[in-house]
């Protein structure tokens, strides 16, 4: 049922990841439970630096803003800025104060040093320029686009100039309006001018498409890859804005889903150029329907892992991660007649777990659904078993450092 990993630290061996897995999928996907635990962190540093080693794997994409993290994937490859700058503007959610992902950032660059780009290791961020309570203006994947295409194409082509976009985009803070969350008045997503950029970013993609042998001859593949970037991240932002601005009982359901979507299409894409180690909230990335309350309402929607799997098939692979404990936000000891509570009566620290047989050896026992007494927890759902490649238990999370 299990392979035991060694208990004095937070690792797994890759290789036992890898035998549960089809081979080499071109995006496996480790979940987590919750976020900005450092072991969950360390132990997903290990398991990228074997993948690199040993399966090939030269990309690792991370729950975070995909704008951002182009300053990352310049630090790595190049060694372009600073790390400290590098932490504080390439990666979003204030994630980047994390120990684990600042030494995730460190180890890229010592591996990349000296080695030519097709041994390089890469960066991505596979999120929208999103937060919880807000989104980005659409200025910087806009003006970055058109740029592209005016540097590269007959100006008549162009369906606005710079400065006509400059003037449609007003000042940023009319986009980033807290507010707008909670309240759908607050936010400009309907607006008449919203409307024209929708159009124009919807135009200015499609000349990218029809222009694709030209802008091929014109452009290296890194700045090909951000071009179509760019439009992907401004058509999605300014879907999500317009369905801020939404009143209809439809609106949270809507704006989860076009992250996901917008998740899911960033994900696809990196896959186009090789294997990718994916990793993110175990709700983001399974194959299941997703589902939350918010604002009093339960959401359901389908993950990025689930539109993911829908379009690679055995070319994805989920493996989620499960807690025992995490004494610092009040989880304790798991029940014993959830899947957690059974893997807890284990005395190993870490370890990698089958779960066809896990489920075989349970036979027709339903394990419960733990509850959790801590928001920023999810447990393991039983019922999801069947659509789990492989899970990682780590028997007790102890309190996470803040980085140097």
């Amino acid at each position: 049922m299990a392979t035991d990993i060694k208990d004095t630290a937070h690792s797994v061996d890759a290789a036992c990841v890898m035998r549960l897995v089809p081979a080499r999928p071109r995006l496996l996907a480790l979940g987590e439970p919750t976020h900005g635990e450092d072991a969950l962190l360390e132990l997903r540093n290990g398991v990228f630096r074997q993948l690199v080693e040993q399966e090939g794997y030269r990309t690792i994409a991370i729950e975070s803003d995909c704008l951002m993290g182009l300053v990352v994937d310049d630090y790595v490859t190049s060694g372009t800025g600073s790390l400290d700058d590098t932490m504080e503007h390439g990666i979003s959610h204030d994630w980047g104060a994390f120990a684990g992902n600042r030494e995730l950032v460190r180890w890229m660059r010592a591996h990349n040093d000296g080695r030519p780009a097709s041994e390089q290791v890469r960066f991505a961020g596979f999120d929208g320029p999103l937060e919880i309570t807000a989104a980005a203006s659409p200025r910087q994947a806009l003006t970055a686009l058109h740029d592209y295409l005016s540097a590269r194409v007959d100006a008549k082509l162009l369906p606005c100039t710079s400065d006509a976009l400059d003037r449609l985009l007003g000042t940023d803070d009319r986009w980033t309006e807290p507010a707008a969350m909670m309240d759908p008045t607050r936010s400009v997503g309907r607006s008449a001018r919203a409307g024209e950029l929708r159009v124009l970013a919807d135009d200015l993609a499609a000349l990218l498409d029809e222009q694709i042998p030209h802008l091929l001859a014109e452009s290296t593949p890194e700045e090909w890859e951000r071009a179509r970037l760019y439009a992907r991240t401004a058509t999605g932002l300014l879907r999500y804005h317009h369905w801020m601005a939404d009143t209809s009982p439809a609106r949270l359901t809507r704006l989860v889903s076009v992250r996901d979507q917008m998740m899911a299409r960033n994900l696809l894409a990196l896959a186009d150029r090789g294997p990718v180690f994916v990793h993110a909230h175990n709700g983001h990335l399974q194959r299941e329907m997703s589902s939350m309350r918010m604002g009093g309402d339960r959401l359901e929607w389908w993950s990025a892992g689930a539109l993911v799997n829908a379009r690679l098939g055995t070319d994805y692979a989920f493996v989620a991660t499960a807690l025992g404990t995490i004494r610092h936000r009040g989880v304790d000891t798991p029940s014993p007649d959830t899947v957690e509570g059974l893997l807890y009566a284990r005395p190993q620290q870490s370890s990698v777990i089958d779960p066809a047989q896990l489920a075989a050896g349970l036979g027709d026992t339903v394990p419960a659904l733990r509850v959790s007494p801590w928001f920023g927890y999810a447990p393991l759902d039983p019922a999801q078993l069947s659509a789990i490649d492989g899970i990682v238990f780590v028997r007790d999370v102890v309190q996470s450092r803040r980085a140097p």
